[in-house]
């Protein structure tokens, strides 16, 4: 009897490796044929123009030259994406930019599984599955991915950070190491990493034991602050925006290279910018992303959410990071940033989850509760009125929008242009014209067409 049990202990301990291993391979699996689905609904798939310097920016770091960060108009200088260019310049201009955009689709796809799991952590599978459908059906955030835009691997890592303290409250590290990644791609990342080091070490800054027990996090119960740790996660917090200082410096000789040029960039495109348009931008761009009938469904999930199922901590960790995310948005606008669409994608995914939480979200009450039969009548009609989602017509809808970028990248020239300081070469190679693009040119799709 002891070795039938010996057997059979060791037998599962055999299984759960092989388990988890297994579950991992499909996931990857689900996740190469998501993008797959994805590249053939929108038909078209390039990189942008931001990304695109990027990459030349980092194949010029393989040949031992300084970065053209100067060069007029030039977009952002996104520290990840220089990177990436560097890994792939071996392969060519053209291989790098497909890669690229493969890694994009993955991306996007990865978007809506994160949600799907964060869904179904905080409201139920079913609502997960809705949370998903919401997100990778809305025009813009289709528009960005197909293009390659950082925004989508951005919201990715975001939300991968979101869906690991989830699972383990206080993670610590695992947390910190995604913001660090996702804020050498998007400089809000930096604000998310300094406010969660603030609440990992808020016991320990009111002189209490410390942070909880967590692998990388905390320390044992009982024991003293360790001052140590949370200095090196201190430190991790703070790699995002050290690393990126450091190369504007090292490129440029101003560490602020990228905050000044970004500013100056936004008033030559006359972008949306500054305290004054927050009030009124901020709820537009979010509005473009959602459209209203989601947003009703939003704000319905959330009070009914908060109210009924009080003691789902996550809910209310959902709701938190919905508050901060328009809180840094709106920090981040009044420094004198653009306020572009792609910047409120992470408000429009925390609300796609709280509207899948508003159709779907009575499932987390009990079978008998009264509360339930109301939830499932208010939750439907929250949406009525409007039209169903159309995954087909929101592709060619892309599609259209993404050719037209790609005629204007080809033509290149407008009334109002100027001389790039990159050599006819290295235009040449990367498909960008002679003369940098018009205002227009860069913010293809700014207005995407009306989805419900």
């Amino acid at each position: 009897m002891a070795s039938r049990a010996v057997s059979r202990t060791s037998g599962r301990s055999r299984a759960r490796p092989w388990g988890r291993l297994s579950g991992r391979l499909l996931g990857g699996g689900a996740l190469v044929l998501g993008a797959l689905l994805l590249r053939l609904l929108a038909g078209v798939g390039f990189a942008n123009y931001d990304t695109l310097y990027a990459l030349l920016w980092g194949q010029q770091l393989s040949r031992g030259e300084t970065p053209l960060y100067g060069v007029p108009v030039a977009p952002t200088p996104h520290p990840l994406l220089e990177a990436l260019g560097l890994l792939l310049s071996p392969l060519g201009p053209a291989a790098a930019e497909g890669v690229t955009v493969a890694l994009g689709f993955l991306a996007l796809a990865g978007c809506g599984w994160v949600i799907y799991r964060l869904g179904a952590a905080w409201f139920g599978r079913a609502a997960g599955a809705l949370a998903a459908l919401i997100l990778l059906t809305r025009m813009p955030i289709l528009a960005y991915g197909v293009r390659a835009y950082a925004d989508i691997p951005y919201l990715l890592l975001l939300l991968s950070a979101l869906l690991v303290e989830t699972r383990r409250p206080r993670a610590g590290a695992p947390v910190l190491a995604l913001l660090a990644l996702a804020g050498l791609l998007r400089p809000e990342a930096w604000a998310f990493s300094g406010i969660y080091w603030l609440y990992l070490a808020a016991p320990a800054l009111r002189g209490s034991r410390g942070l909880e027990e967590e692998p990388g996090a905390g320390v044992a119960p009982g024991e003293p602050p360790d001052r140590a740790r949370l200095a090196r996660l201190a430190l991790l917090a703070a790699s995002a925006p050290l690393l990126w200082m450091l190369g504007d410096l090292l490129v440029t000789g101003n560490p602020l290279w990228s905050l000044t040029n970004t500013r100056s960039t936004a008033q030559t495109l006359d972008r949306v910018r500054g305290i004054g348009k927050v009030p009124e931008y901020i709820p537009r761009r979010i509005g473009e992303i959602l459209r209203p009938p989601v947003l009703v469904g939003a704000a319905l999930g959330g009070v009914l959410s908060l109210l009924w199922l009080p003691a789902r901590s996550s809910v209310r960790t959902g709701a938190l990071a919905g508050a901060l995310a328009v809180l840094v948005f709106a920090a981040f606008a009044t420094v004198g940033l653009p306020i572009d669409t792609r910047y409120a994608f992470p408000v429009a995914a925390i609300l796609a989850l709280f509207c899948a939480a508003g159709v779907l979200g009575w499932v987390g009450l009990e079978k008998g509760d009264p509360r339930r039969r109301l939830w499932m009548a208010a939750g439907p009609s929250s949406q009525w009125g409007s039209s169903p989602t159309r995954p087909r017509s929101t592709a060619r809808s892309t599609v259209k929008c993404a050719a037209s970028a790609a005629r204007r990248r080809s033509r290149g020239t407008s009334s109002r242009s100027w001389r790039t300081t990159l050599s006819p070469s290295a235009a040449a190679r990367w498909g960008f014209p002679t003369t940098a693009p018009s205002p227009s040119s860069r913010s293809v799709c700014a207005r995407a067409p009306r989805t419900s």
